[in-house]
């Protein structure tokens, strides 16, 4: 498959916050939990390796993040085999985020690389929906929970 054939994931969602508000729901595990996983190692940084986890799944990831600039992106791997993740905030009118997330760099054969990044929209799409309600209304929607239910086969 040709890197411009490669498929990528992406979602988007604006969030009608400040962009440093939403960098930091992405950096700051306390925030982040709110919407996403369950428990994290730390803060994502430059430099030092993080581990998330949702534990009502018993799954766990380890990031590495490759560059981060304050309130603009953020470009972590993650996953195994690793992809990579590209997080950029667009500062917008009246206090107003556009928050976008790229997902890419899936392995296997193209219909497997296709099935991963249709996931992984999927799940981005989820953890954008919770980030816009956790910051906007304070409301936990348990999105990332409640995708696999015990007694329903994926």
């Amino acid at each position: 498959m040709d890197l411009e054939e490669a498929p990528i994931a992406e979602a988007a969602m604006l969030i009608r916050r400040p962009v440093a508000e939403v960098f930091e729901a992405i950096v700051d595990p306390a925030i982040t939990t709110k919407f996403w996983f369950t428990h994290s190692s730390g803060r994502l940084d430059g430099g030092k390796p993080v581990k998330w986890e949702w534990r009502m799944y018993g799954v766990s990831t380890r990031i590495e993040v490759s560059e981060i600039v304050s309130n603009e992106k953020i470009v972590m791997q993650w996953s195994d085999p690793p992809t990579t993740v590209v997080w950029t905030f667009t500062e917008m009118p009246d206090e107003a985020t556009f928050l976008e997330v790229r997902n890419f760099g899936f392995v296997g054969s193209g219909d497997e690389q296709v099935k991963q990044a249709v996931g992984s929209t999927g799940g981005f799409s989820l953890v954008m929906a919770g980030a816009k309600a956790w910051l906007e209304q304070g409301l936990t929607l348990g999105l990332i929970g409640d995708r696999h239910p015990k007694g329903i086969s994926a």
